[in-house]
């Protein structure tokens, strides 16, 4: 396995009073598959929680060695073990609407941020949310852009908390979407 560009790390003691360490990294080509599982239980959790959705479906090998490969992927990890992941990219997604955003000249989109479900609530998401933030900043990038579901699978509330601003709801392709953005500057 090769080093990985590990700059954050945490400790955290959760609601078990287990501690928790979790670093945080720029994923390699190796993490294709540990990436895509993790992203699969997601879609799984959620289809067994809020029914069968946009979120259903299992995710590929080929399509994160894909991800890696075009764009800035973040992984966290407890120990070895994939327990998130989130990626950063310069083009904008098809269900993104530039209209309902603040105008800058360099924006990135959040893409696939995924919690394992057995980890969830225990600071992951916040911490590959703060790297996101810095990894942007030196991009550099004036903005993070992103979408969720508007329904109960949907993750908007959490990226209120942790401080993005609600920019629109729209319905693209009969799926209704909130738009959130952070601005960096």
């Amino acid at each position: 396995m090769k080093p990985h560009d590990a700059g954050w790390s945490a400790v955290r003691e959760p609601h078990g009073g287990a501690t928790v360490r979790i670093s945080v990294d720029t994923a390699a080509a190796e993490d294709a598959a540990p990436i895509a599982a993790l992203q699969t239980r997601v879609a799984d959790d959620l289809t067994r929680r809020y029914g069968p959705g946009h979120w259903s479906a299992p995710v590929t090998e080929s399509s994160v060695a894909r991800a890696i490969a075009t764009s800035r992927v973040i992984v966290a990890r407890d120990g070895e073990v994939v327990a998130g992941t989130l990626r950063l990219v310069t083009k904008k997604p098809w269900a993104i609407d530039p209209a309902y955003f603040v105008h800058v000249r360099r924006p990135l989109y959040l893409l696939s941020m995924a919690v394992d479900p057995s980890r969830q609530r225990n600071g992951i998401g916040r911490m590959l949310l703060s790297v996101a933030a810095v990894v942007a900043r030196a991009w550099p990038a004036d903005a993070i852009r992103l979408d969720a579901y508007d329904s109960e699978a949907g993750a908007g509330p959490f990226y209120s908390k942790c401080g993005y601003r609600e920019v629109g709801r729209v319905s693209y392709r009969a799926v209704p979407l909130v738009y959130y953005e952070m601005l960096l500057s």
